[in-house]
C-alpha cells in the first residue's frame, strides 16, 4: 500500500505520521488522538481499530481500557469506553438519532428518552432498531454526555445537541459530511419500537433513487376544528397522514435544507418540501408510536409484551465474601467509604458488586466472574469491579434479556451502609443502564456472630430477575 509501512501491512490505510508499532504505548495513543482531532471523526472507530492491528500485543485490549474520542462538530473531547457493537451492513448509510430533547410532557424524574421501558432505556431501544443498518450518531443534551457515555460507551457517535431540534439534526448531519456517507435516516429517540420492516421500505426507497422517504400512516379518525371545548367545523381528512420517523435523505440535500435555515419547520420532510424536493411516504406503523405522555410508556410496555408473546423471567443469585486487610478504605457496590483497613481480592473486592455480578451469570447460565475474568490473568490485578458487572449487563442484553430487578444485601459490622446505600443504588443502576428504582440496596448485621461478626471481613448475597424477550 502506497504510504504505508511494516507496522500497516495489515492492509489498512496508515496513521498520518509515524507508524504506531514505531511508538512507545503512550505516545502511540497520543498520535492516535491527534489523528483522531484532525479528522474529527469518531463513529466507526477506524483508527482505534488501526491501532489494535498495527501495534499487533496480544493484551492491547486488557490495557486500554478508555480511548479519547472527537464526538461533537466543536471537537470537544469525550472520554468513550471501546464497546462491542455489531459492524455495520451498510457503509453509505448513517443512523441520525435525535436524543437531546427533555420530554416534559411524559414527566417523571429522568428525560423520556433515558426512561427504562421493559427494563431498558427508551433510548437504547431506539438504537438496537438500527442493528445492523449502518453507522449510529445520536444527538444528547451536554447536560445528559455523561449518562450517554455511562449507557452507550463507544457504541455509537455522541453529539452535543443544540437549543432546538433542527440545531440538533443539523450538528448530527455536520459530523457525517465527508465521511463517505451518501444517506441519512432521521429517528426520534422517543420511537423505541420502530420495526425493520418500516426502516426498510424507507432504506428501499432511498436505493431507489428518492431524494426523501418518511414512513407515514393515512389518517382515518375524523378530524374536528374546535375552540373553546366546542367543535368549530369537520376537516377534510383524504390525503392526509401521520408522519412517522425514521425520515430517509439524501446527505447532502438535507445538509443543504439545514444549512439555508428552518427551525420552525415541523420536521425534515417539511424543510425539504420547502425546497420543492418530493418526499416518498413509505408503509408506517401503528406501533411505531411516539412516546409523549405518560400513559404511552404503559402502551410500549404492552406492545414489547405481545411481541414476546410471553415472558421469559429467570432468578439468579450471587455470594460473595472478602477478608478484611491492611487499607484505609473499602469499595463497595462502586461506592469508596473510609474504613480503617480495605478487603482483600484480586480485584478492588467490592463484595457487593461481586455478588450482583454473579447473580446475572448465573440467571443467564454463563458461570461466575472467575469464567469471564480468570483471577489467573494478571490484568485484571486491582481492576475496577464495574468492569466486570457491565460485561454481565451488558452480556444479558445480548442474550435479549433486559435486567427488570437487581437486590444486594450487604452483610457487615462495619463501616456502616445505610448512609451510602441511595449512592449505591445510583451507581450500580448507571454501571447496569437500568433506573434506580429497579435496584436495592441493603445491609444487615450477623449479630456479633461467625468471622462478620468478628469483623473479619464482609460478605454480600444478590439476586437479579431477567425478562426475556425485547
Amino acid at each position: 500500500m502506497a504510504g504505508g509501512c511494516e507496522g500497516c501491512a495489515a492492509g489498512v490505510r496508515p496513521v498520518r505520521g509515524p507508524c504506531p508499532r514505531a511508538l512507545p504505548w503512550s505516545s502511540s495513543l497520543k498520535t492516535v488522538h491527534r489523528t483522531i482531532r484532525r479528522e474529527n471523526s469518531l463513529g466507526d472507530c477506524f483508527l482505534i481499530r488501526l491501532l489494535f492491528r498495527a501495534l499487533g500485543s496480544p493484551d492491547i485490549l486488557g490495557k486500554m481500557k478508555e480511548v479519547a474520542a472527537i464526538a461533537s462538530p466543536g471537537a470537544m473531547a469525550y472520554r468513550v469506553r471501546m464497546e462491542t457493537a455489531p459492524a455495520p451492513s451498510r457503509a453509505d448509510i448513517a443512523i441520525l438519532i435525535t436524543a437531546a430533547g427533555r420530554g416534559e410532557r411524559m414527566g417523571g424524574d429522568l428525560p423520556k428518552q433515558w426512561q427504562a421501558l421493559a427494563g431498558q432505556p427508551v433510548l437504547a431501544r431506539s438504537i438496537a432498531a438500527f442493528d445492523g443498518f449502518g453507522r449510529v450518531v445520536v444527538t444528547v443534551a451536554p447536560a445528559d454526555m455523561d449518562r450517554a457515555i455511562e449507557l452507550l460507551g463507544g457504541r455509537v457517535t455522541l453529539v452535543a445537541g443544540g437549543a432546538s431540534r433542527a440545531e440538533s439534526v443539523r450538528a448530527g448531519l455536520e459530523v457525517l459530511e465527508g465521511s463517505g456517507i451518501t444517506h441519512v435516516l432521521i429517528h426520534d429517540g422517543a420511537r423505541p419500537l420502530v420495526s425493520a420492516a418500516v426502516i426498510e421500505a424507507v432504506v428501499a426507497a432511498l436505493d431507489s433513487g428518492a431524494v426523501a422517504a418518511a414512513p407515514g400512516l393515512a389518517v382515518t379518525d375524523a378530524l374536528w376544528r374546535g375552540a373553546g371545548g366546542v367543535v368549530t367545523g369537520i376537516a377534510a381528512r383524504e390525503g392526509l397522514f401521520r408522519a412517522q420517523t425514521p425520515q430517509g435523505f439524501q446527505l447532502a440535500a438535507i445538509l443543504a435544507a439545514h444549512r439555508e435555515g428552518g427551525a420552525d419547520a415541523a420536521d425534515d420532510v417539511e424543510l425539504m418540501q420547502r425546497r420543492g424536493v418530493p418526499v416518498r411516504i413509505t408503509p408506517g406503523d401503528e406501533d411505531n408510536l411516539k412516546l409523549t405522555w405518560p400513559g404511552d410508556m404503559a402502551r410500549a410496555e404492552r406492545i414489547l409484551a405481545e411481541r414476546r408473546g410471553g415472558m421469559d423471567v429467570r432468578l439468579g443469585n450471587g455470594y460473595d465474601v472478602h477478608a478484611f486487610g491492611p487499607g484505609d478504605r473499602v469499595f463497595l457496590c462502586g461506592v469508596e467509604l473510609p474504613h480503617d483497613r480495605g478487603l482483600v481480592g484480586h480485584s478492588d473486592a467490592d463484595v457487593g458488586m461481586h455478588a450482583l455480578t454473579d447473580a446475572i451469570y448465573g440467571a443467564l447460565a454463563q458461570g461466575d466472574i472467575g469464567r469471564h475474568f480468570p483471577p489467573s490473568d494478571p490484568q485484571w490485578k486491582g481492576a475496577a469491579s464495574e468492569i466486570f458487572l457491565r460485561h454481565a449487563a451488558d452480556l444479558a442484553r445480548e442474550m435479549g434479556y433486559a435486567i427488570g430487578n437487581a437486590d444486594v444485601t450487604l452483610i457487615a459490622e462495619r463501616p456502616k451502609i445505610g448512609p451510602h446505600a441511595g449512592a449505591m443504588q445510583a451507581r450500580l443502576a448507571a454501571i447496569m443502564g437500568i433506573e434506580p428504582g429497579r435496584v436495592s440496596v441493603k445491609a444487615t448485621t450477623s449479630e456479633r456472630l461467625g468471622f462478620v461478626g468478628r469483623e473479619e471481613g464482609i460478605a454480600a448475597i444478590a439476586t437479579a430477575t431477567l425478562i426475556g424477550g425485547r
